[in-house]
């Protein structure tokens, strides 16, 4: 199961860890300008309705007069619907901005991270890349389109709302900046805690999260063991690990908001005694107290709506660095600026020198050592070996999913480094042990070897992969959902799909890791005769596990603990090799297999 994140990674104090998503903004400015605009509206006419309360109060109630109520219920009423069309203007635009600055954003590092070299996800969960993915850029969403938005009315309501306190009543304004610092206080000292609180709630969220995909995508691997309880039990934890974190952000929230909330209140009682003392006295109308208490509760519950908000400005800020990490991640793969152009067609000559590497996890370990081989275009070679003898990791550094620690690889004399990555892959086609399929149709997964062939083509690449009438007995034929990982087929049919993925692909270098193991003797023996059609004038490596396979290949490559120790053909190295001779023995008995007993014929 998965391992808990590292959680030294650094962690920002200030909220212009922002500062980089919200440059996401910059293409739809006139937007924002619009949703400015309707915000200062909209704080404009609810800061107006105070000087409506007062004249409805002191005109039109006190004075007794028909006229001046209808007058100034008039005024209020044309208050109200041009606060109705702002505030629908404001929240359409902000809403618009924040789900297309999130799709931007989800879009931004799923295009980075794609491109990151394999080593990156051995230290890093594509289950918790997911979740910065998603829920830390629906976080951001919500800031953007509507925290944000509320942060900045609610500022704008508040310092205006002082101001036209003042104006009103300038001896009861004391008590407004008296008891103002006792209320921002609160906000500066619990606000870096909730900060990092929020930052280690979406870490545990994503641990969650991680566990969960690994157990459903392991169902039957869990459920064949019967482990269903323990991955209860250990999933229970992570829920709960997750759940105390956040309770102990809610618990400081929520008492940073009572206490912001006590001190206001407070606030607006001294006042309400201080001013019916003034109106008693008549030094103050009942319009203007009833105008000074309507500014004192917008003050007071813009106050209470920025506290809350910044503390989702504090997640956001955490969500921000969980999103910059990524995009900031370096490949270890650095693509030359000027990469040298491969000819059309390519001959698919390599030339292995000196090979020497290890996996940037296993630094003490090398996976090869000093591997030197060539392979001439056109030619069948078959690497066999122990497991762990760097067959696999031949195949990785072929295709540049890493660079070696010596040594080079050379294409057609071209150093892999030299060549775009992309350029260079495009000469490849790699059918695996194990069939990888995604999520989609029959003709989606073909398809995935050329994304611009047409359905003949696609039909002719499952026809010669044996695999046309299977596809056309399924539901839908080529339309059929095969599921996540093509789980609704038989592991040799998803190895067919695999196959003719690899055909529609025309590739001039194959690269077979034990393409047909997965299937039965017939089957086995339709797409050896596919494998051997596609692979005449192309050159193929064959990484064979099981030896039948490989006997009428041009030449067999033994290789032990990273390097190669012997070469030949299968007769020659029964002679010649005590570790192929071992292979053979314990798979096909003490005389090895002799050339009699035939096989499959391998792709040649």
């Amino acid at each position: 199961m998965a391992a808990p994140l590292p959680e030294d990674r650094p962690r920002s104090r200030r909220l212009t860890s922002l500062r980089p998503a919200l440059s996401f903004l910059r293409p739809y400015r006139w937007a924002v300008v619009g949703a400015s605009i309707a915000l200062v509206l909209t704080a404009s006419v609810t800061l107006s309705v105070g000087q409506g309360v007062r004249l409805l109060i002191d005109e039109g109630f006190a004075n007794g007069s028909p006229e001046l109520l209808v007058r100034s219920l008039l005024v209020f009423s044309a208050m109200v619907l041009a606060l109705a069309l702002g505030t629908f203007v404001r929240f359409y635009l902000v809403s618009w901005v924040g789900e297309r600055v999130s799709a931007d954003l989800r879009r931004a590092v799923f295009d980075h991270v794609i491109t990151l070299h394999p080593g990156f996800f051995e230290d890093n969960y594509a289950s918790e890349i997911q979740s910065r993915i998603t829920t830390d850029t629906t976080l951001l969403q919500t800031v953007i389109g509507s925290s944000v938005s509320i942060a900045l009315r609610n500022a704008l309501m508040f310092v205006g709302g002082l101001i036209l306190l003042v104006l009103t009543n300038p001896r009861l304004s004391l008590f407004v900046v008296l008891t103002a610092p006792l209320v921002v206080a609160p906000i500066i000292l619990f606000g870096r805690r909730v900060r990092r609180l929020s930052r280690d709630a979406q870490d545990s969220i994503a641990h969650v999260g991680s566990y969960l995909s690994e157990a459903l995508r392991q169902i039957k691997t869990v459920q064949a063991y019967t482990h269903e309880a323990i991955d209860q039990a250990r999933f229970r934890d992570h829920v709960e690990a997750a759940f105390r974190v956040s309770l102990r952000r809610v618990r400081l929230r929520a008492t940073l908001i009572t206490l912001v909330m006590v001190l206001v209140l407070g606030a607006i009682a001294g006042m309400l005694w201080v001013g019916g003392q003034d109106v008693l006295a008549g030094r103050t109308t009942p319009g203007d107290l009833a105008a000074f208490i309507f500014y004192a509760l917008l003050v007071a519950g813009s106050v209470g709506a920025i506290s809350e908000v910044l503390a989702d400005l504090q997640r956001a800020a955490g969500a921000t660095e969980r999103l910059l990490e990524l995009l900031e991640a370096k490949s270890a793969l650095p693509v030359p600026a000027h990469p040298e152009p491969l000819p059309e067609p390519i001959e698919g000559r390599l030339a292995i020198e000196g090979l020497t590497f290890a996996y940037p996890t296993r630094r003490e370990r090398p996976a090869l050592r000093d591997l030197s081989l060539a392979v001439a275009p056109g030619e069948a070679v078959a690497l066999v070996g122990p497991s762990g003898a760097g067959k696999s990791t031949l195949f990785d550094l072929l295709l540049r999913f890493y660079d070696p620690d010596a040594g080079q690889i050379t294409l057609d004399g071209h150093v892999l480094g030299a060549l775009d990555p992309r350029a260079l892959r495009a000469q490849f086609a790699l059918v695996s042990q194990d069939a990888v399929l995604f999520t989609g149709t029959v003709f989606d997964n073909i398809a995935y070897g050329n994304p611009e062939a047409s359905r003949e083509a696609v039909a002719a690449a499952a026809r010669a992969a044996f695999a046309e009438a299977f596809i056309e007995a399924l539901p839908q034929g080529y339309d059929t959902d095969l599921g996540e990982g093509g789980v609704r087929l038989s592991g040799g049919q998803r190895q067919r799909i695999a196959i003719a993925r690899a055909v529609l692909r025309n590739p001039r270098v194959l690269l077979l890791d034990e393409a047909t193991s997965a299937l039965d003797a017939q089957s086995e023996y339709e797409v050896q005769r596919a494998l051997d059609e596609l692979a005449k004038g192309r050159t193929t490596l064959v990484i064979a596990h099981r030896l039948a396979t490989v006997r009428n290949v041009d030449r067999i490559v033994v290789l032990d603990e990273g390097s190669v120790v012997a070469e030949g053909s299968h007769e020659a190295l029964l002679a010649s090799s005590p570790l192929y001779r071992r292979l053979a023995t314990l798979q096909f008995g003490a005389g090895g297999l002799r050339p009699e007993q035939g096989g499959d014929a391998p792709p040649a």
